[in-house]
């Protein structure tokens, strides 16, 4: 076997030949499942686009290094579906650029977290974590409640996330400001906008309990609570299928 290495050093063209084989079966592994993507990711016709506060509320979450502590993939395994819900779909990260699958769980799970907790409770834990869960390690993030929501960036936001390939309008992204603070301010005239653009479903309400200021507080447990939930093909499959 050595004698052959040594043997083939000596050639140039056929050590060269040698090593596009040997690392053309590596990207044949990881090329050929290409071909064949649209039959094993799952079709998701009522998937939706997330809400310029929720994509907001999602760059917070990758800013403060969430997806550090919690994975938002749940195995296929019976203990992991008892304890965090259906198993994750590829199509449900289908708009997450980048995706924030994650492998470390120091925290639990997150991708059936939407709608799991009320609005109040995520308040509590991001301010102080032990008020409601004794044991906890996850840091404080209180100045969430009392740091004013930027939006004067978030149609740059969205027009980054149309360019690969999340199909946001261009009356979304002339809008996203004004949708942004429409979501988290049930009373405001916007807010008929927002759902024509978004959808009847889209969540409209005070997150942080004080609709009179968008914050990040308003922003982070908008993503949050939608978790999960930006398609229900994961749980009624036929429906989704519009079978």
């Amino acid at each position: 076997m050595f004698g052959f290495h040594y043997r083939l050093e000596r050639k140039a063209i056929g050590l060269v030949l040698g090593i596009i084989f040997v690392a053309s079966i590596g990207g044949i592994f990881e090329i050929a499942p290409l071909f064949t993507i649209h039959q094993t990711v799952e079709d998701a016709p009522n998937m939706r686009v997330y809400t310029p506060l929720e994509l907001a509320g999602r760059n917070i979450y990758t800013r403060e290094g969430c997806y550090a502590c919690h994975s938002q993939m749940i195995r296929t395994l019976r203990d992991e579906v008892e304890r965090y819900g259906p198993y994750s779909l590829a199509v449900e990260s289908k708009y997450d650029h980048p995706m924030l699958w994650g492998s470390k769980r120091t925290g639990p799970d997150l991708a059936r977290i939407g709608g799991k907790y009320s609005d109040e409770w995520h308040v509590a834990h991001l301010i102080n974590p032990r008020d409601v869960v004794p044991e906890s390690i996850m840091p404080r993030y209180n100045w969430l409640s009392h740091t004013a929501l930027r939006t004067d960036d978030l149609s740059a936001h969205l027009r980054a996330q149309r360019a690969v390939g999340v199909p946001y309008t261009d009356e979304m992204i002339a809008n996203a400001a004004a949708d942004a603070a429409a979501q988290s301010a049930p009373e405001s005239p916007l807010v008929e906008g927002l759902t024509k653009r978004y959808g009847e479903a889209t969540t409209v309400r005070s997150f942080d309990g004080n609709p009179a200021e968008l914050t990040e507080m308003d922003a982070l447990i908008a993503y949050l609570q939608i978790l999960g939930r930006l398609t229900d093909v994961a749980t009624h499959p036929a429906s989704a299928a519009g079978e």
